[in-house]
């Protein structure tokens, strides 16, 4: 097997398009397999504490908005930690970075479902967001070096992985949750434990000091932002992330379900937006283009949203609108991904930290912001802020196309 660093020369060679027709996306390395797997375990974390998010706030005593800092202070520190991942990679090397990252994970996950108070859980989920940081920004970067598929179709692997990891992760989460709130914590450092294992065994050494990312500066990700294209994409997706984190860590709060209930809405939420971000997203670039694909999937997802801010006191009608938004999402998570892959003249990994960093801010504000609306005014508003942020980021996205159509011209030259 070629090195790391042999492996990204060549993937930086492939076209663009999302489109792509030399390799079976199935045809892969196993270490691509087995950082494929320790994804879905990193992405189930998203989703896992949504079914319990209720139980929580019952039996720890405590508001809708402090049971939405898990969200918060997961999403807060991704968001800073992003910024020093290409620094780490660097210098311990891509192998290293995600081994880091599983075992902070399973660490700060293990101390969760050991912690007896809301404030101590919150503060642990910080930790987690910071594994989930060194272990993601990593991910996408050692799935497109590694895959011999092209960068194309690598992105939309890792996609998936993340749409199995939300959608299974709520499933679990319900099961384990409706025993009791500390399982799906102690569950996923359970399955990290596995990952570390697979990971250790199955990914090819390297030797970072001999790579361009062992030069890599703190400043890289702020530096990168200077690109008008990457940072027209980071404030589209911190303002989509109003809406998506609003209907993550809000909408359990109004659909008056169980652990098991919640989990099997968000299996279903998950489960599409899996299958669309693989099979429709490539379909909806070749017709439409990437931009005006994301302005679609944006303006919709805003409608749903809108839609559960007038029927929030109508259980189906939010079940069926949290599920539809799945399609939305993942067909968005692709478009934008690759899009970011492509937007600027910079390492892959430092366009994905910067990117990072502005998307996990938006996550950041948007659930404490949505508990406190809240509680502040009634259930029907976090929904309708939502859906406004989330039409801002087409606006946005509208008013600078200039810098970003290039994206799609890259597409078209395949």
């Amino acid at each position: 097997m070629s090195s790391l660093s042999q492996s990204a020369a060549h993937s930086d060679e492939q076209p663009a398009s999302l489109v792509e027709d030399e390799a079976s996306l199935l045809k892969q390395p196993k270490a691509v397999w087995a950082v494929f797997f320790a994804c879905i375990i990193a992405f189930m974390g998203i989703g896992l504490v949504d079914p319990i998010l209720p139980a929580l706030a019952e039996q720890l005593d405590a508001s809708h908005s402090e049971v939405t800092l898990l969200f918060t202070s997961y999403n807060a520190v991704m968001a800073i930690a992003m910024l020093i991942t290409g620094w780490i990679s660097g210098r311990i090397g891509i192998k290293w970075t995600l081994l880091s990252g599983i075992l902070i994970i399973a660490v700060f996950s293990a101390l969760g479902g050991l912690s007896n108070d809301i404030w101590t859980l919150v503060s642990l989920r910080g930790g987690w967001g910071l594994g989930n940081a060194l272990f993601v920004a990593t991910a996408l970067a050692a799935i497109v070096s590694l895959s011999k598929s092209g960068t194309a179709r690598a992105i939309i692997l890792y996609e998936a992985a993340i749409g199995l990891g939300i959608s299974v992760g709520p499933l679990l989460g319900g099961w384990l949750g409706a025993m009791t709130w500390r399982g799906p914590f102690l569950g996923v450092a359970t399955l990290m434990v596995v990952a570390f294992i697979g990971l250790s065994v199955l990914m090819p050494k390297q030797k970072p000091s001999n790579t361009a990312k062992a030069k890599a500066s703190l400043l890289d990700p702020f530096r990168a932002l200077k690109h008008r294209s990457l940072f027209v994409f980071g404030i589209t997706a911190a303002l989509y992330n109003f809406g998506f984190f609003t209907l993550l860590a809000y909408s359990p709060f109004v659909m008056g379900l169980d652990e098991h209930g919640l989990g099997f809405v968000f299996l279903g939420w998950g489960i599409l937006l899996a299958v669309t971000s693989v099979f429709m997203a490539p379909k909806l670039q070749l017709k439409f283009g990437t931009i005006k694909s994301i302005c679609i999937m944006l303006f919709f997802f805003a409608v749903l949203l809108a839609v559960m801010g007038i029927w929030t006191s109508t259980q189906w009608v939010v079940i069926a609108a949290v599920i539809l938004a799945g399609a939305m999402l993942g067909n968005n998570n692709t478009l934008i991904t690759t899009a970011v892959m492509n937007a600027a003249p910079v390492e892959r990994s430092t366009a994905s930290a910067a990117y990072s960093f502005l998307r996990f801010l938006g996550g950041a504000i948007a659930p404490f912001m949505a508990g406190k609306l809240s509680e502040i005014f009634n259930p029907h508003v976090p929904f309708y802020v939502g859906a406004g942020f989330v039409l801002l980021a087409v606006v946005f996205i509208m008013m600078n196309e200039k810098h970003v159509k290039h994206v799609d011209e890259i597409g078209a030259g395949h």
